[in-house]
Order: structure tokens, then sequence, then C-alpha cells
């Protein structure tokens, strides 16, 4: 038995490949499906199953095009109602590979039909659980996600996910190894480790969630307490995982068409296509193709794309580093974003020697926010981090516009002076600057290093510790 976890940083999300005297189960996988195929062909084993914990939010699977390529049956647990072929598991039933066996067990709360898979070993002992987004380290699924205006209500689905911990996996042995869909950093939870794999013991005793003297009350309302809006893409991606979506090898032919600054220049504007620019925050900052959005490559790119671009059919022209075009692409379809319609060919030097019109961002250190407090007690700051790292600690002169909700906060930007805002290290700042010029908003002046850099200077920060945090 080979069990390996295939974890996407961007996404924060785990999928698994297990093999099993060559018989293949791969879950969760993500959309692009070559790395699983090639890894079964590696290992001379047949990929027989592919199994789905849930319809997800927050990334498109791989589990139509991986089914289609390889003959591999698609699993999902009860209550599950996809457009396309698939076994709908029954609770405890049972699917053998090769020598171990996987069962269903059907853990509702997340959504109505999240599934935890039970893999029992050679000898007929339980192993691990792949917990999907039932049971993340540290945290549980929000039960937000899946309530309906007048069937369920994120309580409904917070009291679901309280028995299904309690009555599927609590009573496991403690030593079973626990698998989750997602990390650290993922909008499918609050509050989870970095670590990406521990024991069912371990979370026993920390995760605030399984506390054994914990009432359906008290679950209720600590595991809905905090909750931030979900980004606006997830629904469009429950859609996709539902119905099916387009062979990402069709959305990368369509999207790989270099277009010289003459054609791309046309294309934007005959199109209404978001210019997305996906370089190194320092060379947007230092020239751009005016009213392009930043959103770089080597950050949260993808989770960024389907916060802030509100529809995922909305054509796409990408400014990458050459060579990084296909790359690109292929991250954006993961999250759904397949409008990708062309590339500025020859990256953006084509551009400037093109003599086509530019801007910049006025990008200072931490040092100059200093002196101009130092100047003007009143000057203007803005802090574009989450809720959460802004009441943990922040400089008292800053306001909250956090980069999630950018654009429901303009009307807070001055219009009549310079001002200032600033991330945790100038990765999201630089990516709310972009929004805000792009909405005719250019007063502004960007902290470079972010919160990270503005500590170690003179300026005032003031901590506060939300009481939330204090029950966990």
């Amino acid at each position: 038995m080979n069990i390996e976890q295939i974890y996407t940083g961007c996404l924060a999300q785990g999928a698994y490949y297990i093999e099993s005297e060559g018989e293949v189960a791969v879950i969760d996988p993500l959309r692009e499906t070559k790395p699983y195929i090639d890894r079964a062909e590696a290992d001379n084993a047949k990929i027989k199953y592919i199994f789905e914990t849930h319809f997800h939010a927050d990334f498109v699977s791989g589990h139509v095009t991986l089914a289609k390529e390889t003959g591999a049956d698609i699993i999902y647990g009860p209550q599950a109602n996809p457009s396309f072929d698939a076994i709908i598991a029954k609770d405890n039933q049972e699917f053998k590979l090769g020598a171990i066996t996987i069962k269903a067990l059907h853990t509702p709360g997340h959504t109505m039909e999240s599934t935890t898979y039970l893999l029992i070993d050679e000898n007929g002992k339980n192993h691990a659980i792949f917990s999907g987004d039932t049971l993340f380290l540290g945290d549980v699924g929000r039960p937000d996600l899946a309530q309906k205006a007048k069937e369920l209500s994120q309580d409904d689905l917070a009291g679901f996910l309280y028995d299904s911990l309690r009555t599927k996996i609590m009573p496991l042995a403690d030593d079973i190894i626990v698998y989750p869909a997602h990390g650290a950093g993922s909008a499918c939870g609050k509050n989870m480790m970095k670590e990406t794999v521990d024991t069912l013991g371990n979370q026993k005793k920390m995760n605030y969630a399984l506390r054994a003297d914990m009432s359906k009350e008290e679950f209720i309302a600590e595991v809905t307490d905090g909750l931030l809006p979900p980004p606006s893409y997830f629904p469009l991606n429950v859609k996709m995982n539902k119905e099916g979506y387009d062979d990402i090898s069709d959305v990368i032919e369509r999207g790989t068409q270099a277009l010289d600054p003459d054609a791309f220049e046309k294309a934007a504007n005959d199109t209404g296509a978001v210019i997305l620019d996906v370089r190194k925050q320092s060379a947007y900052a230092k020239a751009h193709i005016p009213r392009s959005i930043f959103i770089g490559i080597d950050g949260g790119f993808a989770p960024w794309v389907g916060a802030l671009i509100a529809d995922t059919k909305q054509p796409i022209l990408l400014v990458a580093e050459e060579g990084r075009e296909e790359e690109t692409i292929t991250r954006l379809s993961r999250v759904g974003f397949d409008g990708t319609i062309g590339y500025l060919k020859g990256g953006f030097k084509s551009w400037v020697s093109a003599n086509k019109q530019t801007d910049s961002v006025h990008s200072v250190a931490a040092t100059e926010l200093e002196k101009a407090v130092n100047q003007n007690e009143n000057t203007p700051v803005f802090d574009v981090r989450k809720p959460g790292e802004f009441e943990a600690e922040h400089l008292k002169i800053a306001q909250s516009t956090p980069l999630d909700f950018i654009n429901k906060h303009l009307k807070d930007f001055p219009t009549n002076t310079d001002f200032y805002i600033h991330c945790a290290g100038g990765y999201r700042s630089m990516i709310a600057a972009s929004i805000l010029k792009s909405r005719g908003i250019h007063n502004l002046i960007d902290v470079q290093g972010g919160y990270k850099s503005l500590k170690e200077t003179d300026l005032k920060t003031t901590n506060f510790v939300c009481p939330s945090t204090l029950k966990k």
C-alpha cells in the first residue's frame, strides 16, 4: 500500500494518490490530470476509483476529465446529485482497492453530501481517514456554503456537522491518520494548522471543535463565529463540479494565443477583457499597462483571482514572464477561470518597445511613512490585511480596508490628498494598488515590506486579542 499526499500550496489543497496491488484511487484530484495518469503508469497500475469528498467550492476538481481518460468510476457520498455518471455510495459502503478497503462514512455538515473515506489496510485495521472539508487540522469545515434560503441555515448545517464528528469520526482510534482536503490559507475554514497530516488523537486534544464536553449549542456558536463572506466564485465552482466543464487542454489551447502589442491592445478594447499582470510586484510597481490588475503568480494567486474577479466567464488577457503563460492559464483554470483569450507576446518588454503607454505605482520604504507621520500625525494610512490580522495588531493610525472587500471601501479613500496602503509583506497591497488605480484612484503610496517593515520603525502599534480566538 502506498499513500501520497499531493499538496498544492496556492490553493492550500491536498489531493491523494493511493495504490495497492496495481490498483489506484485518487481522492479530490486537481483539474490537470496528467500527473495522476503519469504516476499510475510509472507504478504499472490502473486508476480504478476517483473519490470526491464533496462538491468543492474553492477549486474545480479533475474528476470528470480523469474518469473520461482512465475509465475510472467517480464516487460521491449520499445525497450527491451530479449531472454525470457516478456511483453514489451508501453510508458505510465499502470499495475494494487491491488488498485494502475504502469505506464511505457519510459526514454531512460542511455540505449535505460531504463524505469521509476510511482506509482499512491489508490486515483489516483502520489506518487513515480522508476527511475532505469535514475535519481539518485545528478546525472544521465552515457550515455556511451549502445553506439554502428556506431549507437549511448555517446553524442547521453546523448541527449536522456536530453529529457527524461525534458519531462517525471521534469514535475512531486515536492512532488513525487524518488527511484533510485543506490546510492553512484556505477560505474553507478559519483556524487551520500549517501542518497537513496529523493523528486523530492529537486533533482530539487540540482541535477546539472536538472537545469531548462540548454541547451542540456551544459547537454551533463557535463554528459559526467570525465567518467572513465566502469568495464570490465559490458557487460557480460548485456548479462546474456538479455539471462538468471543458477539458483543460481546450482551455489552455484557447488561452495560449500569443498577441503582439497592437493585437493585445485591440483585443482588450474589443472584448473588455481584464488585463491580468502576474509578474513580480516590484516589476509591476516600476511599470505596467494602465488599468491592468496585478495578482502575482508567485503569491496566493488563484484564490485572490477568485476573490477579486467576480465573473469566472470574464475574458482575461495575460501579462506574464516569458515561459510562464501556460502555467498561469492552468492555475486560473483550477478555480474555474477559463476565459483567458491570449497573452502579451514577448512579455512586458515588448509593450515598452512598441512605445505603448505605461503607468507605475509610487512605492516607498516604511521609513518614509514614519517621516510622513512625524510631520503630520493625521496622515491617512489604510491596512488591507484580513480583519483578524488587523485585530491582532496594527498601526494606531491605520484604518482597516481588507483586500477581500476593497471594492466596498472605495469611498473610504481620500481624493484630495495622498494616502498610504500596506499589507503584511507587500504582495496584497500591490494588488490593492492596482485595483484602486484601475478605479481612477491614483493618489496612493504603497509601503514596501508591509507591516513587517513598519514594525521595525517607531510608529505606534496597538495589540488586540479577538475574543473569538480565546476559545480556540
